[in-house]
């Protein structure tokens, strides 16, 4: 079975490069693409277009968001589902504003990316000086370029609590130990919300967890895809 794999905000296919090696040899991959739509449910309808008929599916963080979209616009077709790092909650009064007011602050020069203290607050505390890995996330971003940062920014996530019971196929939702971002109580909603789901914590890594634990996060996977 295919698996799509949807990466998060600002990133891009080089979010899976640690992954890969892990995965089994035959599974055909699909990476999707979060540069097209200005919703949640645009980037999934975009998403949706360029999949196989039948597929599995992976969201990581915003990913997550936009896979459960896929998944109420098309459940015959998602055979399964991982949701990596993310939340069925609305986004908070201040995280819409600072997004807001980066995405519309004046250009100055040009754009590199994702800034450092914002990538480090990603990471697992011991990682949040590893510049490999700093490097790695401002480069996705830098690839990606202002245009969709703007874009992507200004995007705002609602709450789909109260549909999760709606999702039907089978469904693993991945938390990390020590995710800054999104907080254990939000993979258990996930969790405890869409029928049958199970739960893994990811140890030793922050909200990054393809980048942090790509091995963990591989086994874990198998559980699910094959």
């Amino acid at each position: 079975m295919p698996l799509v794999l949807i990466p998060g905000y600002m990133l891009d296919d080089a979010l899976w490069d640690g992954m890969l090696p892990f995965l089994p040899a035959a599974l055909p991959l699909h990476f999707a693409s979060l540069a097209e739509g200005d919703s949640i449910a645009a980037m999934a309808q975009a998403v949706l277009a360029h999949c196989p008929p039948q597929f599995s599916l992976l969201g990581f963080s915003m990913g997550g968001y936009v896979a459960r979209e896929v998944v109420r616009l098309a459940p015959g077709r998602v055979q399964s589902l991982a949701l990596v790092a993310t939340s069925s909650r609305a986004d908070l009064p201040l995280q819409v504003e600072q997004r807001s007011k980066a995405a519309r602050a004046r250009p100055i020069g040009t754009f590199r990316g994702l800034g450092r203290a914002a990538i480090a607050q990603s990471l697992h505390p011991d990682n949040s000086a590893n510049e490999a890995l700093l490097t790695q996330v401002r480069l996705m971003g830098e690839r990606l370029g202002r245009e969709v940062f703007v874009r992507q920014s200004l995007i705002v996530r609602e709450a789909d609590t109260g549909r999760l019971p709606d999702i039907r196929c089978p469904t693993l939702v991945v938390a990390a130990a020590q995710d800054q971002l999104r907080r254990a109580e939000e993979a258990r909603e996930l969790a405890d919300g869409i029928p049958g789901a199970k739960l893994v914590t990811v140890p030793d890594a922050g909200h990054l967890i393809p980048l942090e634990q790509p091995q963990a996060l591989a086994s874990i996977l198998t559980v699910i895809f094959r």
